[in-house]
């Protein structure tokens, strides 16, 4: 099992798959990449907050969704930005109530919204995550 918080090991995309052991790790990243024909880049945070390795992608020099690992779950970072607040709002009504939530309790700072959403299930909040991403790729 790969250490998370060990700098010196970079792990692979596969080895944080084996570290979740939840099949929908694997497939939540396989939608990103072949929605936006982009690839994983494996980063290692020092952040006090989230410190480890992280899965980022980006399409075209803008993040889409960060993606910190846990055992038997992943929670997805989606940032809202003023670009995409009021498109992200219209949707918000036909979301989950999950999601709602979490968007409700997010204070904003500077413009932005910094959605801290975990996903261990493929359901409505796994799907309005997805939509969130679709916004944000299109702003």
């Amino acid at each position: 099992m790969i250490d998370l918080q060990n700098r010196d090991y970079q792990p692979t995309l596969n080895e944080m798959g084996e570290y979740v052991r939840n099949p929908v790790f694997r497939e939540f990243c396989g939608e990103i990449m072949g929605a936006y024909r982009c690839a994983e880049k494996i980063e290692y945070s020092s952040c006090s907050m989230e410190r480890g390795w992280n899965v980022k992608f980006k399409k075209s020099g803008k993040s889409l969704c960060t993606i910190y690992p846990r055992e038997q779950y992943f929670t997805v970072l989606l940032v809202v930005s003023r670009k995409e607040k009021e498109a992200v709002e219209t949707i918000m009504p036909e979301c989950c109530a999950a999601l709602r939530d979490i968007y409700d309790r997010t204070r904003e700072g500077n413009g932005q919204r910094w959605l801290m959403v975990d996903l261990e299930d493929r359901d409505e909040l796994y799907r309005d995550v997805l939509r969130g991403i679709a916004i944000r790729a299109s702003k």
